[in-house]
């Protein structure tokens, strides 16, 4: 178990307000029983305690349980029922008022929160129950900063006259967390594009898919993309990982290109992006990247795939 993960995530004070605050508006004092998927630590099942909850039932698989419940001993939280299984795997659920569920990644599927939302509606929720997070929008923009394309063409710099192109070709069909500012992407991160969105409550599929297009205002080059994601808890509450939001423990998706396009005013620089998440084989993304000019005529395609950057 990596503690230091733990404690990232229970000292992001953006993301803990921002899930207390969509607690708080939902709990009922005495009446709202709550579920809490993927418990982690325990820290929002404690925190709907705080507030009132009459029951809270706790859904933690990993290690990270045995310390849960040492955690809530010592707090004294005896309205908490710690269940060490996946939420998925409980037959006969209690039913709940209120699903929470923390399980967003960088890439906001990657642990699989729609599968587990999903099955919170259909076996843990009561009617009319209520979910956290309840919505979730995935935004790109053009990245026209070459700092993080630098480090991930480092294999260009070998020396000694040694040929690394296929290692090259691998590390580019690859995603890297990073955190990017709004000064880094194309006019100075007001290009940007909400390729995707899908509502929690209304059983999502895990596989998604969306396009963008930019239009090219002055003389540019693009070295990749940025992709972040919002998610709104409650109604008004909103968190956000993009690059001009509070600071959150999670960071933006950078998406690379095989080679920078060297884009003119007039062109048009549009993404495809598809993903497939599961709690068997992980999550893998794809992303399409054309350059046309400005009469439509396609310049330049870039096809990338997380599936081409693996070792063997």
């Amino acid at each position: 178990m990596r503690i230091e993960y733990h404690r990232t995530l229970v000292a992001d004070k953006v993301r803990n307000a921002a899930f207390y605050s969509a607690l708080k508006a939902v709990i009922r004092p005495g009446e709202t029983v709550v579920a809490d998927i993927g418990a982690g630590t325990g820290l929002l099942g404690l925190m709907a305690v705080e507030l009132g909850a009459k029951e809270v039932i706790m859904y933690e698989s990993a290690e990270v349980g045995g310390l849960a419940r040492e955690i809530l001993k010592r707090n004294k939280a005896r309205n908490c029922l710690l269940l060490p299984c996946h939420s998925t795997e409980m037959e006969r659920p209690p039913r709940v008022d209120v699903v929470v569920s923390e399980t967003l990644g960088n890439y906001p599927l990657e642990e699989n929160i729609a599968a587990i939302m999903r099955d919170a509606k259909k076996r843990h929720m009561k009617p009319g129950g209520i979910m956290i997070p309840r919505r979730i929008a995935q935004f790109v923009s053009p990245v026209t900063s070459a700092r993080i394309q630098t480090e991930l063409t480092s294999w260009d710099h070998v020396g000694y006259g040694i040929d690394y192109a296929p290692a090259k070709a691998m590390g580019l069909n690859n995603i890297y967390v990073r955190m990017l500012t709004p000064s880094e992407l194309l006019a100075g991160g007001k290009a940007i594009a909400q390729w995707d969105a899908f509502d929690l409550t209304e059983a999502p599929s895990s596989s998604r898919k969306g396009e963008a297009s930019f239009k090219i205002p002055e003389k540019a080059t693009i070295h990749g993309f940025a992709i972040w994601w919002t998610a709104e808890l409650a109604p008004g509450v909103i968190l956000s990982t993009g690059p001009d939001a509070p600071r959150t423990h999670w960071e933006q998706l950078y998406l690379p290109l095989l080679t920078p396009l060297e884009c003119s005013p007039g062109e048009t620089v549009g993404i495809a992006l598809r993903s497939r998440t599961s709690h068997d084989y992980g999550t893998t993304l794809a992303w399409t990247v054309t350059q046309t000019d400005a009469k439509g005529r396609q310049l330049t395609r870039q096809t990338l795939d997380l599936e081409k950057g693996y070792l063997p």
